[in-house]
């Protein structure tokens, strides 16, 4: 189907504002003008109110890392290990706030985010084991008894994926279900959706391919499996829900893991959204499709 119109409003808006990759400066300074564009965009609706949202440090392989925890008004039912995207490099607690928010009240979910090392100053494999560190606390230190899920959108979906190979590899933590929303997962970028979302689309090739290189430092670690999950053994991994979207240029790479886990006897839920461009959840508010792929990932940590 065409590009949703909404979505195609978001994107121009984005294309006007967002600055353009520059590989001649650094991470800090790309950050700071990829958050003064995002200052710019809009945002739907109020962040939701939830129960309680701390910010606080857990233990790390590398010093503390910060995290934001929510918690729901009611009883929670689950605990969630949340890795924002953002292509290994930007993005941060606050630029998925209304994300964890609006997941917190919808599955009444204790919801901890994870502030990993970035890169390129902390490259393969840090972001993973920060996430996996925090995803081992949290199976000790909240919800205890509750089912844990790991979830993340984008490099967070990489992340996500990661952690719940490296649990099932390490014996521990165990794992109720894995979230991934147009993961990254594939570090050859090779698929037809690379080749077919062109530059319309916000997200183009040749950016994920940047983001590859500034993550996996050593190319000869592209093909790990903790940095390109597409690569592993995906026998006895926890349930998989995959949401995709039609104009992304990872929505092939995604489908394809979904396939993979099912061929390896994991139940998987894939996805896609028709008519939506990659980083659409994070327009709750704006676009109807985000406001479904929240409520599908509820039900799913729900169904159990």
């Amino acid at each position: 189907m065409p590009l949703d119109p909404t979505a195609r409003v978001l994107i121009d808006a984005m294309e006007k504002s967002f600055p353009p990759l520059d590989p001649t400066i650094s991470g800090t300074e790309m950050r700071a003008r990829v958050e003064a564009a995002m200052a710019t965009m809009p945002h739907g609706a109020a962040p939701e109110p939830v129960g309680e949202v701390i910010d606080r440090t857990v233990p790390g392989p590398a010093g503390e890392i910060p995290v934001r925890i929510y918690r729901p008004a009611g009883e929670p039912v689950a605990t969630i290990a949340f890795f924002h995207g953002g292509g290994f490099v930007l993005c941060d607690l606050d630029s998925h706030d209304g994300i964890c928010r609006a997941l917190c009240k919808a599955a009444s979910a204790v919801i901890v985010a994870v502030h990993y090392r970035r890169a390129p100053e902390a490259r393969y494999p840090a972001a993973a084991e920060d996430c996996y560190a925090v995803t081992q606390w949290a199976s000790g230190n909240l919800g205890a008894g509750l089912p844990l899920a790991v979830f993340g959108d984008s490099a967070g979906g990489n992340l996500a994926a990661a952690v719940a190979l490296m649990a099932r590899d390490r014996g521990t933590p165990s794992l109720a279900a894995q979230i991934l929303v147009y993961p990254m997962l594939d570090s050859r970028g090779d698929t037809a959706s690379h080749r077919e979302t062109g530059d319309d689309y916000y997200l183009r090739h040749e950016e994920v391919m940047y983001y590859w290189g500034q993550y996996v430092g050593d190319p000869t670690q592209l093909t790990e499996p903790y940095a390109s999950p597409t690569f592993a053994d995906l026998a006895g991994l926890p349930p998989a829900l995959i949401a995709t979207a039609e104009f992304d240029p990872l929505r092939d790479e995604g489908e394809a893991y979904a396939d993979a886990l099912t061929a390896a006897g994991v139940r998987a839920v894939k996805h896609r959204y028709e008519g939506m461009f990659h980083s659409f959840l994070t327009f709750l508010g704006v676009l109807p499709a985000a406001t479904e792929l929240r409520d599908e990932i509820a039900a799913f940590l729900h169904a159990g």
